[in-house]
């Protein structure tokens, strides 16, 4: 983990349009909202539970993923935020994924989503009631995508 990722400003601004856009989308706060905004990033980089967004790039780039999301991935923060959005599921299931993606742009979020990830290493896990939201910036536009999960259960290796 790099130390307090979660000061850095651009990392605390990412995680106030998280969970706000989050609440907008679903009604729900993703976690208090007590404390600074330093506070509330820093409790949503170390929750329990899996937060992970890409920007609006023609092929997105990972801009974000808490504790639960590098350690499930496999991935050190500056090696995540370098990383295609794409990448985290296999080629097999792209289509699924985009069509995901392209349903949560068209009605700001999809939550009971099921489905299939890989970790860096080729590691196979299965997602289990996850949330997908668009992240919206101060004026409203859409900025990227984020998704949360505590569900998700290791699958054995392709053979």
């Amino acid at each position: 983990m790099v130390d307090a990722v979660w000061t850095q400003p651009s990392v605390t601004t990412w995680s106030q349009l998280l969970l706000d856009s989050y609440r907008h989308w679903t009604g729900r706060q993703l976690l208090s909202r007590e404390g600074s905004p330093v506070e509330q990033a820093r409790r949503l980089f170390c929750a329990s539970f899996v937060v992970v967004s890409h920007g609006v790039e023609a092929d997105p780039v990972l801009n974000y993923g808490n504790e639960v999301a590098l350690t499930l991935w496999e991935m050190a923060w500056e090696e995540l935020i370098r990383t295609r959005s794409r990448r985290t599921a296999e080629p097999v299931h792209q289509a699924e994924r985009a069509d995901l993606l392209r349903l949560v742009q068209e009605r700001g979020y999809y939550d009971r989503y099921r489905g299939i990830r890989v970790s860096a290493s080729g590691r196979r896990f299965l997602v289990e009631q996850a949330t997908v939201w668009n992240v919206l910036d101060r004026q409203g536009q859409r900025a990227g995508q984020a998704a949360t999960f505590s569900q998700w259960s290791m699958l054995p290796p392709k053979a």
